[in-house]
């Protein structure tokens, strides 16, 4: 894609890898998870395509550590993304504004975690046990915690939007933010809530607007492809 590092593709992808589209969909449409479009979460609402997630994130360029807004966290899979390409010095706020989708993108957050702690729980003991042990009991190594493994990408939340406030400014700035819905135009409520040298991904009357605040006071935007969104409202 046009403007994008093949170091920022190749950490999306890494993401992609550790967390998957399946684990954000209602059970009854995991078995579609791998096909390269929308799928209906309700509420008029889409888990976006794959394909478009991926060039949305390789547009936004996150950094380990960054701040990172998530505006219409939906199922709960973008805000997860983001929270592994920020890594554990980083924080990622989701924000939803209908409050059913809030709840869902909440407890799939919630279950992917549990998931992680299991698997590395599971992992670490088989480690453990294929180590040789000490004769003293108490010599022993003990595995890593499910907890430990837990937290692994707790650096992410999902919370309601408050009426009529667009994005999070009472957490603002942001070194990024990210948008899965469609606006007219660019929202200026957002674009003030950017960090100075940040960078915001929203997809503007059919094309993808990435916006940057140069340091200096000045914004900067380009457009990207021709993308179909559901409404920002």
């Amino acid at each position: 894609m046009h403007g994008v590092s093949p170091e920022s593709l190749s950490r999306v992808d890494a993401a992609f890898a550790v967390v998957p589209r399946a684990a954000f969909l209602a059970r009854r449409d995991r078995r579609q998870s791998a096909v390269d479009q929308p799928i209906r979460i309700g509420h008029g609402q889409t888990n976006s395509q794959p394909t478009t997630v991926r060039n949305m994130l390789a547009l936004l360029d996150v950094r380990p550590g960054d701040r990172v807004l998530d505006v219409g966290s939906g199922s709960g899979w973008t805000t997860a993304l983001l929270a592994e390409l920020t890594g554990p010095t980083g924080r990622v706020y989701g924000v939803e504004l209908v409050p059913e989708l809030a709840e869902f993108g909440k407890r799939n957050l919630a279950d992917f975690l549990q998931t992680v702690a299991h698997q590395a729980g599971v992992r670490s003991s088989s480690e453990a046990d294929a180590r040789p042990r000490s004769t003293n009991e108490g010599d022993a190594a003990s595995p890593q915690s499910a907890g430990e493994a837990g937290s692994r990408i707790g650096w992410a939340s999902i919370s309601p939007a408050a009426p009529d406030v667009l994005g999070l400014p009472n957490h603002a700035p942001y070194e990024r933010i990210l948008v899965s819905a469609e606006a007219r135009q660019l929202p200026q409520a957002l674009v003030d809530q950017l960090a100075p040298g940040g960078r915001l991904v929203i997809p503007v009357a059919g094309r993808l607007a990435v916006v940057e605040h140069t340091g200096n006071g000045q914004i900067r935007q380009r457009r990207v492809g021709h993308y179909a969104f559901v409404p920002l409202r």
